[in-house]
């Protein structure tokens, strides 16, 4: 009879300080829309068979509750659909929000476990992709780099 053995790869654990993705939420319309992109290219990112949800935007009034459990759906859907943590997001609105939203809108973010990179007015984005990919393809230029050592 012969033996063997099963080892696991080497190396250590993933840095779980380590930036995860980015990605770009639609928040101008009836529904959230949420969308990633690699090397320029976006795809929307839908919720996987027997887990669709429809979220729909609150209000720009709304409160951090409603905006927060939003922005949860939102990574998670990412979550799912990349099969990797999502941490930051470029957020689309469908106007520049006034100074109380935005903060509104930010603790909301950073409550879900998004680093906010920069909340966008549909207006603002290049208008050959829809809102939600162009707020990838910016998600994805402004997300923090990690460093190869």
């Amino acid at each position: 009879m012969k033996l063997f053995q099963i080892e696991e790869p080497d190396g250590g654990l993933a840095d779980p300080t380590a930036a995860g993705a980015a990605i770009g939420i639609d928040a101008s319309s009836a529904e959230i829309e949420v969308a990633f992109s690699v090397g320029g290219n976006a795809a929307i990112l839908s919720d996987r068979d027997g887990f669709e949800r429809v979220v729909p935007v609150p209000e720009m009034t709304a409160g951090k509750p409603e905006w927060q459990q939003v922005f949860e759906w939102a990574r998670m859907r990412a979550e799912r659909a990349l099969a990797r943590p999502v941490t930051h997001a470029v957020i689309a609105l469908g106007r520049t929000p006034n100074s109380n939203a935005a903060n509104t809108l930010r603790d909301a973010a950073e409550g879900a476990g998004l680093g906010p990179l920069h909340l966008v007015a549909v207006s603002e984005l290049s208008a050959a992709a829809t809102p939600a990919l162009a707020a990838a393809m910016l998600a994805e230029e402004l997300a923090p780099r990690t460093r190869d050592t």
